[in-house]
């Protein structure tokens, strides 16, 4: 059976029409129209019922797709792992959470540029849920997420990363600092500055300080760039609740401060590195991976 034949007939399926699958394919109508009927023709039966300017698939077409999409895709991995195997291997396509993007972004894109100038580096932030698609399409080839945000999957690979300390962070000078105990309360009269946290980690936080700690009611500056959060922190009165490290310049500085509460934040950060089960890893993506936990050894 020719493979060829099974990614026109899941380009179609999946438009809806011959001439974006036509498009997508980069060939003719007649041409996508010639490979379906040799399909049909090797199966002895109709995969599709055309119906005015509407292509519906058939029962057979249905069960023939579902079945074409393993194939495909495991066709793809057989070519994929013999490129690797050959040296092939010079890509990487990685997703970056909040957290572990803020860390790692700048230092991987200049060592790379410095220390491996032919490996090309793509690089995708975004909410998980969106990134975790990406990895399942094969459009990315691994994440380095928070790992309270990504739900048991069988189709996963989890590798820890280990756990950095979350705090509160002001700018020099703020009025909190002047307190000689500072409570959430306290903190909640001024802006809190914050990047979309797990389920895991707001019960935490809700559990410590009680109810008005509930990122619902206690943010009211979030985004997933913590560089912008912390930016933000150093020229207003916010304050910045997040992983400490990505806020280690500003401090070491002195131009950040970190907020003792009372009782102490006891939440960490859990990052992870998250690729498919079962996918050959590429030899830049293996590096990739030591270059991660190098830098979060050390964050």
């Amino acid at each position: 059976m020719n493979i060829k034949h099974l990614e026109h007939l899941l380009a179609l399926a999946d438009s809806g029409s011959f001439s974006r699958a036509a498009a997508r394919c980069f060939m003719t109508q007649s041409a996508l129209s010639r490979s379906i009927q040799n399909l049909e023709a090797e199966l002895g039966g109709q995969l599709l019922d055309r119906i005015g300017k509407r292509n519906e698939l058939t029962p057979l077409g249905c069960e023939v797709v579902a079945r074409a999409r393993r194939i495909v895709l495991e066709a793809s991995e057989i070519k994929r792992s013999a490129e690797l195997l050959q040296g092939g291997g010079g890509q990487i396509r990685v997703g970056l959470g909040s957290g572990p993007g803020a860390l790692l972004s700048t230092p991987l894109l200049c060592h790379a540029a410095e220390q491996h100038p032919d490996l090309h580096v793509a690089i995708t932030r975004g909410p998980t849920e969106l990134q975790l698609l990406q990895l399942r399409a094969r459009q990315l080839d691994a994440l380095v997420v928070d790992a309270y945000s990504v739900p048991p999957a069988p189709d996963l690979h989890l590798t820890s990363l280990g756990y950095l300390p979350g705090g509160f962070v002001c700018r020099a000078g703020h009025p909190l600092l002047q307190l000689p105990r500072v409570s959430i309360s306290d903190v909640l009269h001024y802006p809190v500055a914050c990047i979309p946290l797990s389920d895991e980690i707001v019960r935490l936080l809700v559990a410590q300080y009680g109810s008005a700690a509930d990122p619902q009611r206690m943010v009211t500056l979030q985004g997933e760039e913590v560089a912008s959060l912390i930016a933000t922190v150093e020229r207003s009165l916010a304050v910045y609740l997040g992983i400490l490290a990505a806020a280690r310049e500003g401090l070491q500085a002195g131009r950040l401060v970190q907020l003792h509460l009372q009782p102490p934040l006891q939440a960490q950060a859990h990052f992870a590195y998250i690729t498919l089960q079962g996918r050959t890893e590429a030899p830049a993506l293996a590096w990739f991976r030591g270059f991660v936990a190098q830098v979060l050894a050390t964050a």
